[in-house]
């Protein structure tokens, strides 16, 4: 009898659940004494309610009648210490995580606590707390769907008008560390990917669209850094010279193919929004000008790393629009992409390769509104939106006295250095093998294959016969059934 008085609490029982429930809706302030309690008690019932969504639905129905998640709100408002928080952030993202029940998610989301919590002013001067909060902000737009994410969007008709979760996630997107950008990254994907017409109207509607602009212009820092990087190793190569631009090329390689999730996710708006961006902040008025090899400038460090990243966006961002707009490019001088670029472009384009860093901040500063507003006032077809093959083949001059970009990159190959040749071999190269080009472009630039080439002959042919042919046969059934 002694022996089952004083026998514990089975550690997975409903009853110990209950028993720490019970503790923490006695607490009335959080200090150093009983933090230690809390914590282990926070700890606990995320290890319960986990086994019970597994084994024993009792635990779930016994953790909503008592309203746990409103506990750990009061408990997180009377927090003095930081290791509460982190505790707290990091039971409710075990929770969601290992959630299996659609009922237990719906009922996570379907009140304003997960909301209060990702609102929360948390101190993130703390750097383990806002990996704690980044990780919870990840774990609840791993649950995202058509069903759950009306759980956490304000909405003012059929118009969403608040949605902290995406808002809070993208205020960190351009954070130092780069294991904060990566998981701000997972949950924008996470929210794109959910298919919700009116969250997608709010992610592309002001202020949210800035952030497309924004992570071009933080790219184009980057593409910046790395010109850096090589103009300083051809000049004095260190012993980390190699190992430090490769990280930083897998770096920019990591957030073109962001750039390709982001526009897979089928958001026409977006993808308007990702192409107009690279075009008018990193394509013309960087990257273009940049292949002009400047007289003073005998390590040409522009060119090479404007050919590697033309190669790289070719290649990994797949958008018809953005390839053959590239390649139209190539069809015109020099002078005429800085004039296609706007007047406000002009004072950003440098002679000695890419642009400084406080160049590229000003350039920033345009709205992408007024640049695509310059370069719809242009004969040039080089806007995403407004793209005309057939023009920019009709108003190819190969006659006129400076060379267009296509005519430079094949002098580069007959007169350039080795460094030159193999950018501008490996440029045509990728022209050749982007699928998004069409193949008059390839044609235009000379770079057509030659079983292409033969049946392009052949259907003109063709089509020239059969025209001829209809031609004769009209007629003679005319006259035989007037016959």
């Amino acid at each position: 009898m002694w022996y089952s008085f004083w026998k514990p609490r089975d550690r997975f029982s409903l009853d110990q659940l209950r028993y720490l429930t019970d503790q923490l809706t006695k607490v009335q302030i959080v200090n150093d004494i009983n933090k230690d309690f809390v914590i282990e008690a926070l700890r606990s019932i995320a290890e319960l309610i986990t086994y019970g969504d597994q084994h024993d639905p009792s635990f779930f129905e016994f953790f909503m009648e008592e309203q746990v998640t409103g506990e750990f709100v009061r408990i997180l408002k009377l927090s003095r210490t930081v290791s509460v928080p982190l505790q707290l952030l990091q039971t409710v993202s075990i929770m969601v995580q290992n959630l299996r029940s659609e009922h237990a998610i719906y009922y996570m989301f379907s009140n304003e606590h997960i909301n209060y919590l990702i609102t929360y002013s948390f101190d993130f001067r703390n750097e383990e707390l806002l990996s704690y909060y980044i990780s919870f902000l990840r774990a609840i737009s791993g649950k995202l769907n058509k069903s759950t994410v009306s759980l956490l969007v304000k909405t003012h008709g059929d118009e969403v008008v608040s949605f902290p979760l995406y808002v809070e996630a993208i205020r960190f997107a351009f954070h130092e560390e780069n294991m904060v950008r990566t998981a701000v990254r997972a949950v924008t994907l996470n929210v794109y990917h959910v298919g919700d017409d009116s969250v997608n109207r709010y992610i592309t509607t002001p202020p949210h669209r800035d952030y497309f602009s924004n992570l071009v212009s933080f790219f184009t820092k980057q593409s910046m850094d790395l010109n850096r990087l090589v103009s300083n190793t051809m000049i004095t190569a260190g012993p980390d010279s190699t190992s430090t631009i490769t990280a930083a090329v897998d770096e920019i390689e990591d957030n073109l193919y962001y750039f390709s999730d982001v526009v897979s996710a089928g958001i026409p708006d977006v993808g308007r929004l990702v192409t107009d961006s690279i075009l008018m902040v990193l394509i013309f008025p960087l990257l273009l000008p940049s292949l002009r090899v400047a007289a003073d400038n005998d390590m040409q460090s522009g060119v090479v790393t404007s050919l590697y990243l033309l190669c790289c966006i070719l290649r990994i961002v797949k958008i018809k629009d953005l390839a053959n707009t590239i390649a139209a490019a190539l069809f015109y001088p020099l002078e005429a992409i800085t004039k296609s670029c706007g007047g406000k472009f002009n004072g950003h384009i440098s002679d000695h390769g890419l642009t400084s860093e406080s160049q590229v901040s000003d350039n920033s500063n345009l709205t992408e509104s007024d640049a695509i507003h310059s370069m719809a006032n242009v004969p040039y077809p080089f806007s995403s939106s407004g793209f005309h093959l057939q023009s920019v083949l009709t108003q190819n001059d190969c006659s006129r006295s400076n060379l267009s970009l296509r005519e430079l990159l094949l002098s580069y190959i007959t007169n350039g250095d080795d460094i030159q040749v193999l950018g501008s071999l490996s440029m045509l190269a990728t022209l050749l093998q982007t699928k998004e080009l069409d193949e008059s472009v390839l044609d235009g630039l000379g770079i057509l294959p030659q079983r292409k080439q033969h049946k392009k002959l052949l259907l003109e042919t063709h089509w020239s016969c059969g025209t001829y042919q209809w031609i004769q046969v009209v007629p003679l059934a005319e006259k035989r059934r007037d016959v």
